[in-house]
């Protein structure tokens, strides 16, 4: 099935209006790429925004991990040197966008799938930065809360998490299976710690406050720039 709608804090924007909040935050987070960048590429709607970001600015010797085929297709298209994480191994700088912001930085992400990867990528880099249109700006984070899951014994897997279910989607890159956690979220911490121990969640899409370095959020008056964790 469809997972919910995910909660908005700022209500149904204009479509339009979203869109130039995205390709806003997306450009303020390439002007923060530089010359001979290790760089870890996200996936979705705002990403979409920053690969021509990225191009246009001509940076010499940038090296990118994508989090998805779709990223890497899209970001070799536009000239981007593609390599995999193995290869480069600390990154100094990943962008990617979000489902859900809180107020105290905790995310939620995986509506594109690519959440496992993604969180890979947002650990191996001394700088995470992600970028959002307002809409995505919550007080606190709740459901759906994506999850990667072993094909074997899935049903059991969501039995054992008491309200989960899976999409009706392709499975992920690494060939598992796509779901959404439904309950009640309360402590971000405690549940990510809950759906970390649960056997057969590969990973779950609550993105912890320490893993975050810049938060941009794009709006009707320009970008917030939120300051977190600094790594490395």
């Amino acid at each position: 099935m469809t997972p919910p709608r995910t909660p908005s804090g700022h209500g149904d924007l204009d479509p339009k209006e979203t869109e130039r909040q995205k390709r806003t935050a997306a450009l303020a987070a390439a002007e923060l790429v530089q010359d001979g960048a290790r760089l870890g590429l996200g996936t979705g709607s705002t990403v979409a925004y920053l690969l021509p970001a990225l191009a246009a600015r001509g940076l010499r010797d940038m090296l990118c991990v994508a989090t998805s085929p779709a990223t890497e297709r899209a970001a070799s298209a536009l000239g981007l040197v593609l390599k995999t994480l193995d290869e480069l191994g600390e990154l100094d700088i990943a962008i990617d966008g979000a489902d859900q912001i809180d107020q105290r930085r905790w995310l939620v992400k995986g509506g594109g799938a690519s959440h496992t990867r993604e969180k890979i990528v947002a650990r191996a880099a001394r700088r995470f930065v992600v970028i959002a249109s307002a809409e995505k700006a919550v007080a606190a984070v709740s459901a759906p809360v994506p999850l990667e899951v072993l094909r074997f014994g899935a049903q059991s897997t969501l039995h054992a998490l008491g309200s989960a279910q899976l999409r009706e989607v392709p499975p992920s890159p690494d060939g598992n299976l796509i779901g959404d956690y439904l309950g009640g979220v309360g402590d971000p911490a405690v549940l990510a710690a809950r759906l970390s121990c649960t056997p057969g969640v590969v990973e779950h899409g609550l993105f912890a406050p320490e893993l975050v370095s810049d938060i941009l959020i794009a709006g009707s008056d320009g970008v917030e720039h939120r300051s977190g964790a600094k790594r490395g």
